[in-house]
């Protein structure tokens, strides 16, 4: 599918937290235009639609995804509907930005992108932290050998939620817990740096009384020895922080997961500062680069792409597995 420099038509599949979130910072990215949502219900989309300017509302997904105008769409439903949602719009010839994590398991991730892959359909992980300006900013240091060699990383992410059992992070039947929904920034970022999964995986995570990890603690070991230490938490607030330490140097990114600054220190060198003071989240910029792969007639990102989004659900697999932690959907 090829759009030449023309505006990238979003349809937005849900009306939640997220979608609204989503919608919100659209509106600030540059050749996109949200032009549907579609809701279970059509007082949901009616109301989300007049609260963002949408000129279209639908009942139903169906109708949304059989939209002639809409060119691809963001899914923004709890982690379990991913997998048949965007199955969905595939199946309508619709290009689709997945919400992280892509699916909540391996075998949801291969048959999604193996659907990608035989309609030749675009398909992206929405990993709002890969395009974010302050993250660009480290890859370069990191490429460029600022730090030598990557030898530890080490990230958490973690906030303390009010006990809602029903709500969607302590919710089992919703994909509920700490890795799937916080961890998988860290565990993407130790991806990133990497490239690839770790060698060795020891996990440790306090299950609590509705089933879920509340909060975990992950040891990844590498090649050459090598190692990440990685923590998440839904009832426990910590220090959202990233350390990449090297042979030269340290980089340090306060509040990775939205990643408005940088800071690298080199051996016997002035620190540099990377500082973002813009307006926009990270979702402007993965929809950017959806859009800027849709005109390109990429159905990839190079930036996120499919291979390690399924070898990121391979690994959280894995941790799962390690802690006995099965969802009952699975």
């Amino acid at each position: 599918m090829e759009h030449g420099a023309g505006t990238i038509r979003w349809g937005i599949l849900g009306t939640g937290r997220i979608a609204d979130k989503f919608a919100g910072d659209l509106a600030l990215a540059e050749g996109a235009a949200a032009v549907a949502v579609g809701s279970r219900s059509r007082e949901s989309a009616e109301h989300f639609a007049r609260r963002h300017g949408i000129p279209k509302a639908y009942g139903s997904y169906d109708e949304l995804v059989r939209d002639p105008d809409v060119d691809i769409v963001y899914v923004a439903t709890p982690h379990p509907m991913h997998k048949e949602n965007a199955l969905l719009c595939l199946g309508a010839g619709k290009a689709v930005l997945c919400e992280k994590p892509l699916t909540v398991n391996a075998a949801e991730a291969e048959e999604l992108i193996r659907a990608a892959r035989e309609k030749k359909i675009f398909l992206m992980e929405g990993m709002w932290t890969r395009h974010l300006p302050a993250i660009r900013k480290v890859r370069n240091w990191l490429e460029e050998g600022r730090i030598g060699e990557v030898q530890l990383l080490e990230a958490d992410f973690g906030f303390r939620t009010a006990w809602n059992p029903e709500g969607r992070w302590l919710n089992p039947e919703l994909g509920g817990g700490a890795l799937l929904d916080v961890g998988i920034y860290p565990v993407s970022l130790a991806s990133m740096i990497f490239g690839g999964p770790p060698s060795r995986i020891d996990s440790f995570a306090h299950i609590g009384e509705t089933g879920v990890d509340e909060r975990f603690s992950l040891l990844f070991a590498y090649d050459g020895g090598k190692a990440a230490q990685l923590g998440g938490a839904v009832r426990l607030e910590l220090g959202c922080e990233a350390r990449i330490y090297g042979t030269k140097g340290v980089i340090r990114i306060p509040d990775f997961f939205r990643a408005k600054r940088a800071e690298l220190r080199v051996h016997g060198e002035a620190e540099e500062l990377f500082e973002y003071k813009g307006e926009r989240e990270g979702f402007a910029y993965e929809a950017e680069e959806a859009g800027r792969c849709l005109r390109e007639g990429l159905i990839e990102s190079p930036v996120m792409p499919l291979d390690e989004s399924l070898a990121i659900m391979r690994t959280m697999d894995e941790i799962r597995r390690q802690w006995g932690l099965v969802f009952p959907f699975e």
